[in-house]
Parts: C-alpha cells; sequence; structure tokens
C-alpha cells in the first residue's frame, strides 16, 4: 500500500513540484493550497504523513499542526522560509517532527520524509531494534513502560500519546539510561538522516516530551538536563 502524504503549501509552483516529485518516489501525495480545505478533507485520517508550509492565508501552519496534533501522532515536516528560527521553534513546539528550510533540495525533502518513516513502526509486531517492553518508571501511579515492538507509552493500563519522534527519542535515553547523551548523539540517533547543525531541535523535543511523562514538567526529575553536556534519563 503506497505512503499517504498530504502537501500543505500555498504557493502552486512549490506544490505543484513537490507532488509531481513525490509521485515518483511512490508516494500517494494529496494537495491543499489552504490549511482549511485540508482539515475539511474527508480522508484525513488515512494521512501517514504531513508535508506543512508555516506561512499560509487564512489559518496558519502553527494552528493547523496544532489541530493535527490533537488528531493523530502522524509525523509532520514544515516548510519554513530560511533564517525564520523563531517560526521554527514554534513550529515544532507546537508539534512537528522536523522541518526543512527554503529554497530547498527535492532530494532533502526526500531523505526527511524517509527518516520518519523508518522510524515509524511498520505494524505492531515491528522489531527493528527489540521487542522487549522497557519499564522507564516505576511509581505509584503506575509503571511507565515502553512497548518497543509496537511503538507505544504506557502508564499503567493507560497509553500516553507521544509521536514517533517523542518515542525514538524516549527510547534512545531508557536504553541508556543513567547515561549522559549530548544533543548531538541524540541528532545522530533520532534524526537517522544525516541531519546537522540545529541543536534546538532536541531541546524542544525533551520539552514536549516532559509535559507528557514528567509529574511536574517544569521541575524534571525522570529526564533530566546535565549542564553543558546533554540529557540523562533517571528511572527511579
Amino acid at each position: 500500500m503506497p505512503i499517504r502524504l498530504l502537501v500543505l503549501e500555498d504557493d502552486d509552483g512549490i506544490r505543484a513540484l513537490l507532488a509531481m516529485a513525490l509521485e515518483d518516489e511512490g508516494y500517494e501525495v494529496r494537495t491543499f493550497a489552504d490549511a482549511e480545505s485540508a482539515l475539511a478533507e474527508e480522508s484525513l485520517g488515512e494521512i501517514n504523513l504531513f508535508l506543512v508550509d508555516l506561512m499560509l492565508g487564512g489559518m496558519d501552519g502553527f494552528t493547523f499542526i496544532r489541530e493535527i496534533r490533537r488528531r493523530s501522532d502522524v509525523p509532520v515536516i514544515v516548510l519554513s522560509a530560511k533564517g525564520d528560527t523563531h517560526d521554527i521553534v514554534a513550529a515544532l513546539e507546537a508539534g512537528a517532527d522536523d522541518y526543512v528550510t527554503k529554497p530547498f533540495e527535492i532530494k532533502e525533502v526526500s531523505a526527511r520524509l524517509r527518516a520518519l518513516r523508518r522510524r515509524a513502526p511498520s505494524s505492531p509486531t515491528d522489531s527493528s531494534r527489540d521487542s522487549e517492553d522497557v519499564v522507564v518508571l516505576d511509581s505509584s501511579n503506575g509503571p511507565l513502560v515502553l512497548d518497543l515492538g509496537a511503538g507505544v507509552v504506557r502508564r499503567g493500563d493507560d497509553e500516553v500519546h507521544v509521536t514517533v519522534t517523542e518515542f525514538h527519542l524516549l527510547r534512545e535515553l531508557a536504553t541508556s539510561a543513567g547515561r549522559v547523551l549530548s544533543r548531538q548523539v541524540l541528532l545522530e540517533r533520532v534524526w537517522d538522516h544525516g541531519y546537522f547543525g540545529d541543536e534546538r531541535i532536541v531541546d524542544v523535543h525533551v520539552r514536549r516530551l516532559r509535559t507528557k511523562i514528567e509529574t511536574t514538567a517544569s521541575d524534571p526529575r525522570l529526564l533530566v538536563t546535565v549542564r553543558g553536556l546533554g540529557y540523562r534519563l533517571d528511572p527511579a
């Protein structure tokens, strides 16, 4: 079954270029020029990947991403004008997994999409690294457990909704519990397409993850920052 990709881009030329190139790579591409039309699409729940421009007429890309995150954990890559660093961070905070700056080359977009596809479990029994559960935290609220095969995080009997990228970030930290992992190491392991440069993407995803696994995100006791070195998971 082809991978269903939604492209939200209001520039006609860029939208057509992305559709043509990505269809050649085997994606089933659905394109929209505005966020309102994309959200009204009846088959929105069937989309496997999103490619979203931030600066749109009407509803902007940030609002669109937040709405998608209320409905789904499907991976999102944003397209941003080069140098809009504050916008990039805001998009990541809204729930995006990665970003590509304009102007871009199609091969870079393709590489980012392939990386996100590699992170996603292909089935509930996928065991690309391991199929065992990892207990991250055992507390009175119930154990926090990573099901590595299914790509699911559970607290007791309840599922903790995390994105594909958040799951992989937590997996890397949990399987190296007690050890400090630098931002660069996490970039290489989680953003596995040769990502380089902006380490803030790690910081933003750590902040998002803390809101989901920490009792108090502003006072983290599980996923801690080691100043000047990186991050460490301290299971209790």
